[in-house]
């Protein structure tokens, strides 16, 4: 597995079509109430959304698409909600796993799978040895995952590996190829779709130096062209990495330092 330097301790290329993007899906139950529906309706078409965006993804380059699609904490929500988005998260995987293939997209799955039943956790393991030689996308869909639980996993897994671990031997180099997307580069674009303007304990030790899009685009409506809005706000940035201004003016001077 290709070791992907951390923002903190190198500068990663600065690219105009982000590299890695990473989304919280929010709104689904609000479009629908807005609409008079169940909120289990927002949540189905909120997977055509998804769809759509990975598939544009996939078009204009973009290399890692990860998607929130069910945090650690949405366990809270009413049991029935809870039960319908479990049977359209495996129907979807069913549904979408030969499309993901025959378009080279890769399925990844991050996040504590243990609480899923035996179907779910089956239909992962299919789904992501049936698109892991796929190279165009990599498309990952977070699921019961937390960024506070990923950095504790992360950390067991250290002193699992070195149970004599000392506290000056801690670094990121130790820590960072136990995260769960210890795969992919830190994202270079977080959306938030609905309006929320917060990371909801999502990547947080990735998202270190992401630029971060909040628009209150309800998910189900986020279509290529809000997409495009997104690409069109970042490439306005001016990503520093802890340099100043003049710095990534002159080349030489950013050197020099």
């Amino acid at each position: 597995m290709t070791q992907h330097l951390s923002s903190t301790q190198s500068i990663p290329e600065v690219t105009a079509i982000p590299r890695h993007v990473a989304i919280i899906v929010d709104g689904n139950g609000r479009w629908a109430s807005k609409r008079m529906m169940p909120r289990v309706v927002g949540h189905s078409e909120g997977l055509g959304a998804v769809r759509k965006i990975v598939q544009e993804c996939r078009r204009i380059g973009v290399e890692y698409l990860t998607v929130f699609a069910f945090s650690s904490e949405n366990w809270r929500r009413p049991p029935e909600e809870v039960g319908f988005l479990m049977k359209l998260f495996l129907k979807s995987l069913k549904g979408e796993v030969s499309r993901l293939a025959e378009n080279d997209i890769c399925l990844r799955l991050i996040g504590d799978l243990s609480r899923f039943d035996g179907a779910i956790q089956e239909m992962v393991e299919f789904s992501e040895k049936r698109t892991a030689g796929c190279k165009a996308l990599t498309f990952t869909i977070a699921a019961n995952y937390g960024g506070r639980w990923d950095i504790l996993q992360a950390m067991q897994r250290c002193l699992a590996v070195s149970p004599n671990l000392k506290p000056e031997d801690v670094n990121e180099d130790l820590l960072q190829p136990h995260l769960s997307m210890a795969y992919a580069p830190e994202p270079d674009l977080f959306i938030r779709t609905g309006g929320e303007q917060r990371i909801s304990n999502f990547l947080l030790w990735q998202l270190a130096y992401t630029e971060l899009y909040f628009t209150d685009v309800l998910w189900p409506d986020f279509d290529e062209a809000e997409l495009h809005k997104a690409f069109d706000w970042f490439s306005q940035r001016e990503r520093r990495f802890g340099r100043t201004s003049a710095q990534l003016a002159s080349p030489a001077l950013s050197d020099a330092v």
